[in-house]
């Protein structure tokens, strides 16, 4: 099910800014016409369409380039103002019914053609925005057949508004780049996968919780090649190259064939992060006990090579690494929540979490917050020890943790009698299992290892990005 069109609009239009002049405009001539009038309703008739106004606005000029469809909410509110002028105005009730629908049509027309789905949608705007203001003309006809202009200023809010729509028509443009733009059931950090079978779509909602839906995934890789890539990569000025930008490295790779590993779940709705690869890890300034530690958050494309992947995240390492504390956003933020009171707080990760469900919740937090991403890679080597199976977190989308050890030395008895000393290091992957059906896992894990045996395929970028489904 995937959008025919996705409309836009641009800041550098002259129109753009000429309807938010109008709306505006319309806002202040409502309040200066209508403050004090008696029999006026303060919310309903003044609140109402002044916010449904600036809005509009808001969202034409801050997101009008990819998210120009919630302009329909501002209608919508729009609308519901309209009605109530509609009751209060017209004594026959068949013909305020009549008008109620004719708001709805007008309502769910405006969004269905915003949405995209329909090829020739900004041409039939043209009529459906022209419609109420010859119904308002038509309203005031006796008045404007006698002369009376000034019989208008009543309307003139109205007007305005709907003329600074009118206007924002004649600025609307198709984006042509072939590329997926945010619809109606996206969130800011992923787009909605529409295409699954019955039974998948509906499993998340059967089972709720990520922790009582992971799968563990215990491999063990022989990393000669690994180790011989790494003493290339170092002597070719890659000095701190290690270990963990190979795994990663490969794991990029892998999303680059297998998409679907870059999928997470999110009000029981599953979701695409698209070409943006989410990987979160833990610093710690020091190695001892008590050094302070804190999360990073790195973005990686599915077309990254190694040495993308080693200057991405060294980069965000040694960002936070240069300051005197470990003062990320994430601590600064969590610092400000432990002063709020228990009960206080409590509710406020209530809160968190339901707008979390809707895809609600800010998109700075979001990049804050170590809980949203797409993987969380951790070295149990530098500690000394082997990988645990972590668990994921109820909270937030991250849908894959994992953890490797230490090298380890293993002899191996091959098929001549001979004894041979090999070289390995132990992943331990948790796996939300809803996001990817077991034979899909096996099927990456398999490219995975065949990744780690030849590296050096991950110094170029790949023949092709496979995309996710609709």
């Amino acid at each position: 099910m995937e959008r025919k069109v996705s409309l836009y609009v641009s800041r550098k239009n002259p129109l753009t800014w000429l309807m938010a002049l109008c709306l505006v405009g319309s806002a202040v001539a409502r309040i200066v016409i209508f403050s004090g009038v008696e029999g006026v309703g303060a919310w309903s008739q003044i609140v109402l369409p002044i916010a449904a106004c600036l809005l509009y606005v808001l969202i034409a000029i801050l997101n009008g380039k990819e998210m120009f469809y919630k302009t329909a909410i501002p209608v919508w509110m729009a609308s519901l103002y309209s009605a109530i002028w509609i009751r209060n105005n017209i004594e026959n009730r068949i013909g305020v019914w009549l008008f109620w629908v004719a708001l709805f049509f007008f309502a769910f027309m405006y969004t269905d053609i915003t949405a995209g789905h329909r090829k020739r949608g900004i041409f039939l705007l043209v009529p459906l925005v022209l419609s109420p203001i010859v119904f308002i003309l038509y309203f005031y006809r006796d008045a404007l057949m006698a002369g009376q202009i000034s019989s208008l200023i009543p309307a003139l809010p109205d007007l305005l508004m709907l003329s600074g729509v009118f206007l924002l028509i004649f600025a609307l443009r198709i984006h042509t780049d072939g590329a997926y733009h945010p619809t109606w059931g996206d969130r800011i950090d992923g787009r909605r996968i529409r295409t699954l079978a019955p039974m998948e779509q509906i499993s998340a909602y059967f089972q709720v919780e990520r922790n009582t839906c992971s799968n563990l995934f215990d491999e063990s890789f022989e990393i000669t090649p690994v180790e011989r890539y790494i003493r290339q990569k170092r002597r070719e000025g890659l000095t701190d190259f290690g270990i963990l930008h190979v795994l990663l490295a490969a794991y990029v790779r892998g999303v680059a064939k297998y998409p679907q590993l870059n999928r997470f779940i999110s009000g029981q709705k599953i979701y695409s992060h698209g070409s943006d690869i989410q990987y979160c890890m833990t610093v710690k300034k020091e190695m001892s006990m008590d050094s302070p530690d804190t999360t990073v958050k790195v973005h990686l494309t599915p077309g990254d090579t190694a040495a993308d992947v080693y200057h991405k995240l060294n980069a965000a390492i040694e960002e936070v690494k240069s300051t005197q504390e470990l003062d990320s956003g994430l601590d600064n933020l969590v610092q400000y929540l432990n002063l709020v009171p228990s009960v206080v707080l409590k509710f406020t990760v209530w809160l968190l979490k339901l707008l979390d469900y809707f895809g609600l919740v800010p998109g700075f937090l979001l990049e804050l917050s170590p809980f949203h991403g797409s993987l969380f890679f951790t070295s149990m080597g530098s500690l000394g020890i082997r990988p645990v199976y972590h668990h994921l977190y109820d909270f937030g989308n991250l849908p894959v943790f994992a953890a490797f050890g230490c090298k380890r030395k293993a002899l191996e008895l091959q098929e001549d009698g001979s004894v041979v000393q090999r070289k390995y290091i132990d992943c331990k992957f948790t796996l939300d299992e809803r996001i990817a059906d077991g034979y899909y896992y096996a099927t990456f894990f398999k490219y995975y290892r065949r990744l780690l045996r030849n590296p050096e395929v991950l110094d170029q970028p790949p023949e092709e990005i496979v995309q996710d489904v609709p």
